[in-house]
């Protein structure tokens, strides 16, 4: 049914209990940094999460006022909705142990409610591995819940590769692709957008987008470092005309990277747990890429400036407590920013 290699599925549970800090450390970038001095006149912010579940929530998180304040002061917001949308699970007992997501309309409305973001100046990728644990009627069911909600989606057969978003003066693009799956290739192909090769995309689909941005659901869950396949991707995405790459499924926060003009986040990790609610520490680290588009004439879709933000998912009860690495405490916060130096050099990740 799924696609993964044998080797990939024997070293996910080592992985997920202990995730790896091994592989190719070179070439990477600054966690922020400003490329346009002094900044335009006028710009758009996007700010990149990452997958959103609600495997570890049985309530609406909490969201620390930076976080929120960060999220509410984007243009647009950019996720994966890492569950099916639905009232009543079709996968009883896989969703009670946490192998198949869902979350209902509420959790996520309220979720979305208590973390600032604006559902109008939201949109969520459906080109995820999980997108089909609720069945054919899970993923049609979560389409129409997220229009009903107001929320735009992208990563569907239907919506095709690109998909051009307005925000304020610009046009953005987006393509959202997966490169795994968990049901079967035929329910998958007729749904969900598993075309991360641009080659193969219709040659005009991102004509009138000023930045064209790709949102893959790629690399090997629990590795801080993206593997050499998947940077060989986003080298091949660059070279097509791709000039910001927002990356998902790693379930942990992945390096920073420029090809060429092309600013790479490999993995932003978990914006909500994706996995059990008393995941190991490492997988609990998020991130939010928040990214600032010059709309001034003679820049328009240049990238003026980025910056990754960590925080820590903790446990509160029935939810979890989303908090700035700068706000936590005694020896977690020492482990915490000991593996973000490992994998951003040294850098300050601050909210």
């Amino acid at each position: 049914m799924s696609n993964y290699p044998l080797s990939y599925k024997l070293s996910w549970l080592p992985r997920f209990l202990k995730p790896s800090l091994a592989g190719d450390i070179s070439g990477f970038a600054p966690v922020a940094a400003t490329l346009i001095d002094p900044p335009p006149a006028r710009m758009v912010r996007l700010a990149f999460v990452g997958d959103i579940s609600a495997v570890a929530n049985r309530s609406a998180p909490q969201c620390d006022p930076a976080i929120v304040a960060l999220l509410g002061s984007a243009d647009l917001v950019i996720g994966n909705c890492e569950s099916p949308v639905v009232e009543r699970p079709s996968a009883v007992l896989g969703t009670r142990l946490g192998t198949h997501h869902a979350m209902t309309e509420r959790f996520l409305a309220e979720a979305l409610a208590a973390a600032g973001i604006s559902r109008e100046k939201l949109v969520l990728s459906l080109a995820n591995n999980h997108v089909l644990d609720q069945g054919v009627a899970g993923f049609e069911g979560t389409v129409v819940a997220l229009k009903r909600l107001g929320i735009r989606t992208i990563g569907t057969t239907t919506t095709g590769p690109i998909v051009k978003v307005p925000v304020g003066p610009l046009t953005i693009g987006f393509a959202a692709f997966t490169l795994w799956r968990n049901a079967d290739e035929a329910s998958f192909a007729d749904r969900v957008s598993m075309q991360g090769d641009p080659e193969r995309w219709p040659r005009d689909a991102a004509k009138g987008a000023d930045l064209l941005c790709a949102v893959p659901h790629w690399d090997w869950e629990f590795r801080h470092f993206p593997r050499g396949e998947t940077r060989a991707l986003a080298r091949h995405l660059a070279g097509h005309g791709v000039g910001l790459i927002a990356g998902h499924h790693a379930h942990v926060v992945q390096p920073v990277q420029w090809i060429g003009k092309t600013l790479v986040a490999y993995g932003l990790g978990d914006f909500l747990g994706t996995a059990l609610a008393r995941q190991p520490w490492p997988g609990r680290i998020g991130s939010i890429l928040a990214v600032d588009v010059s709309a001034d004439l003679g820049m328009r879709g240049a990238i003026a400036a980025y910056q990754l933000h960590a925080f820590m998912r903790l446990r509160a009860g029935d939810h979890e407590r989303l908090v700035g690495v700068e706000a936590l405490e005694g020896r977690l916060r020492g482990k915490v920013e000991g593996r973000l130096k490992a994998i951003f050099d040294g850098q300050s990740t601050a909210v």
